[in-house]
């Protein structure tokens, strides 16, 4: 840069101005990613596929084993939660494939982890599991969102 030249030095000032803008927006993204140590993505992991293996073997109780307290007091028991299930979510009953995103902590103890999954159909998904850390029982699924996916999803974990 001519340091004489004082356009030059406007748009040095500018171009690290923005610089410094896009890292302040972004650190707060990479900040809560942080967050979430290896073992706590691993036990996120475990428990989505452990209920979508239950799922799979038509294991209500076991499945329901995995949902959180509220979602339990919700349905009373296993059999209304897998009839909800059934009629609501049938792409994650016995999915072709599941591919797990990284996952974001929203508060202390919630956690929400995103899973493509492709039904027997070839139709992409895209589920938006909300986990709680509950006292007793550790992560356990507390809400799912399943929507349509385009196929031109985020880098997976």
């Amino acid at each position: 840069m001519n340091d004489d030249d004082p356009h030059a030095r406007r748009r040095s000032a500018r171009r690290y101005a923005l610089q410094c803008a896009v890292a302040a927006l972004l650190a707060p993204a990479a900040a809560a990613a942080a967050v979430l140590s290896d073992d706590e993505v691993r036990a996120l992991r475990k428990v989505i596929e452990a209920q979508l293996a239950a799922f799979a073997a038509g294991d209500a109780e076991r499945a329901y084993s995995y949902a959180s307290a509220g979602i339990r007091s919700q349905f009373g028991d296993a059999a209304a939660f897998m009839a909800m299930v059934r009629a609501g979510y049938p792409m994650v009953i016995r999915p072709a494939t599941v591919t797990f995103f990284q996952p974001s902590r929203i508060d202390g103890k919630t956690v929400q982890q995103r899973v493509q999954v492709r039904d027997s159909a070839g139709r992409l998904w895209r589920a938006i599991y909300q986990l709680e850390q509950q006292a007793a029982d550790g992560w356990r699924i507390s809400g799912c969102v399943v929507q349509p996916d385009s196929g031109k999803s985020l880098t997976a974990a």
